[in-house]
C-alpha cells in the first residue's frame, strides 16, 4: 500500500473509534481481520497514523479547525513526519485507493498553521477538562509535561536477572539499536520509531519464550525498585494485575523470601501465572482470593499498592484513553485508592513499609491521596522516597518533580518514561 492507501484506512479506522466509541486497539484488529490483503508493514504503517491522530488530535484539529477523522489523519502525518499539505497531496497523487486530496483552502489554512504558534491548549494535546490538574501539577510547565504525553514512546525491556543479563539482551537487539537504558539498572530502550516504521515483535524472540525479559516501561521498572524488595523479604503485591513489577520483585528477591501478588479481578491477575513460569520466578503465590491473605495481617515488610488510576501518565501509549477520560472516572478513581489503600496498610508489619504507585500525572490520585492516607491513619509515617532513589539509583539524579511530601514522579519530559508516582509510608513501630 502507498501511503493514499494508508490514509484512507487510517480514516476509517479513525470513524470507526469515533462512531463506537472503542479502544483504538480493538478497531485496528479488527480492520486488520476484514483487510486481510493488508500486511504487516502496512498494518504497523495505519496503525502509526491512528495513534498519531489521537496523540495529537488537538494539534491535528488546530491545523483544519475540524476534527473530522480525514483532518486528524492528514493531520497526524502532517505533524508527525514532517510534511506539508502540498507534499501530501503530492505523495498521494495517482493512488486509486487514497481520500480526496486537500483543497486549496484546506492547504492555505495548513500553512497558515504551520507558520503560527499554536495556543497553550493546543500544544498541550490533552482536553480541556485536564487543565486544572495538568497545572496543579506541573505549575508553569504544564503545556510542555502535557505535550510530552504527546509523543511517539520508545520499547523498554526489563532484563529477567534469574536468567539472563542485559548484554545478552543487548547483543540481541542490537540491530533494533537497542541501548542501555539511563536509570534503571536492568532496562534496555529501543527508539521510539520514525515515520511509517514499528517497533519489532519482541515477544516473538526465542529469548522472551525462554523468560530472559519481559517488556516494561522504565518507569514501572524503577517503582519496583524503589519498594526496597530484597532477598529474605514478605511482600505483598495488592493490584498485581498481569504480574510485571510482581515480576520484577522477584528478580531483586532473588527468588527467596515470598510474595503474594493479590488482584480482586480474576481476569486481570491471570496472565501471571503464564509469565511466572516463563521467569523462572519461584517465591511467588498468587491469588484472586482476598480471603486468603487473612493470615497475612500486620506481617508484611512491604506492600505494595499499584493503584487502580485514570493512566494519564500511559497516554503516550494509550492516547485514545486520553479522550475517553471524564472528570467524574477521576473520582471514581480516586475513591478506589483511598479504600484500597487503607486496606492494604492492614497487612503492613510494625516497622514495614507501605508503598504506594499510579500511573497518573494528576496530584489528586498521588501525593493528595497519599497525605490523605497518612490523615486517615496516624500510624502511618513519610518515608522519603528521594532517599530511596538515591540509596538504589546512587549514581542516577532524581528527577526535578519529588513533590514536598517526599514522593517520587516521574514523566515522559522530566525523565524520558511513562508517568509514574511513588510514595513510600512507613508503619511505626509500637503501632
Amino acid at each position: 500500500m502507498r501511503l493514499g492507501g494508508r490514509l484512507a484506512a487510517a480514516i476509517e479506522i479513525l470513524a470507526d473509534i469515533e462512531a463506537r466509541y472503542r479502544p483504538a486497539a480493538e478497531a485496528l484488529k479488527d480492520w486488520g481481520l476484514s483487510h486481510r490483503f493488508a500486511g504487516s508493514g502496512d498494518r504497523a504503517a495505519i496503525g502509526n497514523i491512528v495513534y498519531d491522530a489521537l496523540r495529537r488530535k488537538r494539534s491535528a484539529a488546530w491545523l483544519f479547525d475540524s476534527d473530522a477523522p480525514r483532518h486528524l489523519a492528514f493531520g497526524a502525518v502532517i505533524l508527525e513526519m514532517s510534511e506539508t499539505a502540498e507534499s501530501v497531496n503530492a505523495a498521494i497523487d495517482g493512488d486509486r485507493f487514497a481520500p480526496d486530496p486537500l483543497s486549496a483552502d484546506e492547504q492555505s489554512l495548513v500553512s497558515v498553521r504551520l507558520a503560527s504558534t499554536p495556543p497553550d491548549e493546543v500544544r498541550a494535546d490533552s482536553p480541556d477538562w485536564c487543565r486544572q490538574h495538568l497545572e496543579a501539577a506541573f505549575g508553569e510547565a504544564w503545556v510542555e509535561e502535557a505535550a510530552a504525553l504527546s509523543d511517539r514512546p520508545p520499547l523498554d525491556l526489563r532484563v529477567n536477572t534469574l536468567k539472563s543479563d542485559r548484554d545478552k539482551l543487548l547483543r540481541i537487539f542490537a540491530r533494533q539499536r537497542a541501548q542501555a537504558a539511563q536509570l534503571a539498572p536492568n532496562a534496555i530502550r529501543i527508539p521510539p520509531v520514525a515515520g511509517a516504521g514499528r517497533h519489532p515483535n519482541v515477544q516473538a524472540e526465542p529469548a522472551f519464550q525462554k523468560g530472559w525479559f519481559e517488556v516494561q516501561d522504565q518507569g514501572s521498572q524503577i517503582a519496583a525498585q524503589l519498594t526496597g524488595a530484597a532477598p529474605g523479604m514478605r511482600v505483598l503485591d495488592f493490584c498485581a494485575g498481569a504480574g510485571g513489577k510482581t515480576l520484577a520483585m522477584s528478580a531483586a528477591m532473588e527468588n527467596t523470601g515470598q510474595i503474594h501478588a493479590f488482584d480482586a479481578e480474576k481476569q486481570r491477575l491471570a496472565p501471571i501465572f503464564e509469565r511466572l513460569k516463563r521467569a523462572g520466578s519461584r517465591n511467588v503465590q498468587a491469588t484472586p482470593d482476598r480471603s486468603a491473605l487473612k493470615p497475612l495481617h500486620g506481617s508484611m515488610d512491604i506492600v505494595l499498592v499499584d493503584a487502580p488510576c485514570t493512566g494519564s501518565g500511559t497516554w503516550r501509549r494509550r492516547p485514545d484513553a486520553k479522550w475517553r477520560l471524564t472528570e467524574k472516572q477521576l473520582e471514581q478513581r480516586m475513591a478506589e485508592q483511598s479504600a484500597i489503600l487503607d486496606d492494604a496498610g492492614s497487612f503492613v508489619r510494625p516497622g514495614g513499609t507501605l508503598v504506594y504507585v499510579t500511573c497518573s500525572v494528576f496530584d489528586e490520585e498521588n501525593g493528595k491521596q497519599a497525605a490523605a492516607f497518612r490523615d486517615r491513619n496516624r500510624n502511618f509515617e513519610n518515608a522519603d522516597a528521594v532517599a530511596a532513589w538515591q540509596a538504589s539509583l546512587p549514581a542516577i539524579p532524581v528527577p526535578p518533580l519529588a513533590d514536598r511530601a517526599g514522593g517520587i514522579r516521574m514523566t515522559p519530559h522530566s525523565s524520558d518514561t511513562d508517568g509514574f508516582y511513588v510514595a513510600i509510608l512507613k508503619r511505626k513501630t509500637g503501632e
